[in-house]
This record gives structure tokens, C-alpha cells and sequence, in this order.
């Protein structure tokens, strides 16, 4: 079966970073192949994997419904729609990339999550296992995007906002009765500990985090100079971090699946 991993949380917690780490955990464990998704309309986890994406599935929709689309005879216009959509596939070895992007107008990105989820249902079969990046905050839970989750990594920076974020995306995973076996409070960026008031935070809202991840400088430096976040050593803090996270994840899991597309 495949084993399905998604990250959400508040806005500017690191995301991103955190899912490209997982990846990277997933990657150099050889536990393949792996289904990278970005859900957020603000794409950028091709970059931090270093993978170049060309068209992502909003942009495919919005040009399908602005042009005129010469359909080929005995195809239907869903049915041609599903097949330009596989475009938005970006391969690799061991890790291929669908990437949401933005929706058919202004803030519309319904259509577009409706979409990609039918694709991850359809193509998670193939992967031993799925990874999403979600948008910020809860709308990817309303609209239900992230469902049939194995490990959801609720991710949170170092403050007190932050961990508010975290209680009001648990309470909606519950209230929204969602699939999702195991939920890890994951606090990012820490300098050096917890400060009190963050902890105090943290014990009124009954939430005890499954890892903290050190502020890293070398992250900073990666993205500086755009480089994948695959790459970095063994020796970041952060990685040792996030590795330690997923030896947790994966020693819990029994479900593990070692087969599929190659």
C-alpha cells in the first residue's frame, strides 16, 4: 500500500523546507518511488527539489477552458482534459512532481484542488509513497485535499501564532472527520529551545511536540544560491532533524510499500 505523508501549517513555518527534507529522508533510504505534490497555488517545492517545472494543472485547466482545443475524433472533451493533464507530471529518478499552481481566475483554486486530488487517487497506486505540500493555512482541509493520510506533519515556526495555527487546523482534521492516522506537531526554526512563553503556548493548548527542528543556516545558504535542498549534507541540522522525525514515522508504520513504478 502506498504510505501517504502531508505537511500543512500556518504561513512562512517552513513548509516547504520540511517536505523537501522528508523527501530527501524517503530519497537517500531508498524507499521509492515517491509522489511529490505542491497544493499550494504559490508553487515552489520544484525549486527547493531542484526540479523544473514547465506546466502545472491550474495553467493547463485555464488554457483548456480560454482556447479553442481541436479535440481529436472519438475523444471527449473530459477525457482529452484528463490526458493534456498528464503534462503537469514532471519525472525524475525515483521522484516524479505534479504541481496544483494557480486556478481558473482571481483566487479561484476550487476547481484545480478537485482536480489534483482525482490525480492522486488515480496515480498513488503507483508510488510507494505520496508527499504533499499544502497552501497555508485550512483551506486545503475544507476543500479536502488532504484526506487518506497515513502521517499529517502539522508544521509550526517558533511562536506563538504559530502554535495557535496548529490547534485550529487539529480542531478542523476532527471537526471535518477526516482520515488521518497519525497527526506530529512539528516545531521549525527553534533557536537553540523552546522560549517559555512558546512552551507555556503549547502546554495550555495540550499539543507536545513530535520534533523540533533547528534553526539552520545552511538552509538559508541553499536558497540563497538556489541549490536543491536534496542535496544537503548529513551534517545540517535541520536534515538530522527532520531524519531523526522519520526514522519515528516509518519504525510506527507497518504498511509500508516497497513496490510500484520504478
Amino acid at each position: 500500500m502506498t504510505f501517504s505523508i502531508a505537511v500543512a501549517g500556518k504561513g512562512g513555518s517552513g513548509k516547504t523546507s520540511i517536505t523537501s527534507l522528508v523527501i530527501r529522508y524517503l530519497k537517500n533510504n531508498k524507499l521509492l518511488p515517491i509522489l511529490a505534490v505542491d497544493a499550494d497555488a504559490n508553487a515552489n517545492l520544484g525549486e527547493s527539489l531542484g526540479m523544473k517545472v514547465g506546466r502545472t494543472l491550474g495553467g493547463i485547466i485555464a488554457s483548456f477552458n480560454d482556447e479553442k482545443i481541436d479535440i481529436p475524433p472519438g475523444m471527449t472533451k473530459e477525457v482529452y482534459l484528463e490526458y493534456k493533464l498528464n503534462e503537469a507530471i514532471v519525472e525524475s529518478e525515483g521522484i516524479d512532481l505534479i504541481t496544483m499552481g494557480r486556478g481558473e481566475g482571481p483566487d479561484c483554486y476550487c476547481y484545480p484542488n478537485v482536480v489534483l486530488r482525482k490525480m492522486i487517487d488515480s496515480l498513488s497506486g503507483n508510488y510507494a509513497y505520496v508527499v504533499m505540500d499544502n497552501e497555508a493555512g485550512m483551506e486545503h482541509l475544507s476543500r479536502r485535499t488532504t484526506q487518506n493520510i497515513d502521517a499529517l506533519l502539522l508544521v509550526s515556526n517558533h511562536s506563538i501564532k504559530g502554535i495557535r495555527t496548529i490547534a485550529r487546523i487539529k480542531e478542523l482534521v476532527s471537526e471535518l472527520k477526516l482520515n488521518v492516522k497519525r497527526q506530529l506537531l512539528v516545531v521549525n526554526m527553534v533557536p537553540g529551545g523552546l522560549v517559555p512563553a512558546v512552551r507555556e503556548e503549547l502546554d495550555k493548548l495540550g499539543l507536545s511536540p513530535a520534533s523540533l527542528v533547528p534553526e539552520d543556516d545552511l538552509l538559508y545558504e541553499y536558497d540563497l544560491q538556489q541549490r536543491p535542498l536534496l542535496d544537503l549534507p548529513d551534517g545540517s541540522r535541520a536534515v538530522a532533524a527532520v531524519n531523526e522525525l522519520m526514522d519515528e514515522i516509518m519504525k510506527q508504520s507497518t504498511t509500508v510499500n516497497s513496490g510500484g513504478k520504478r
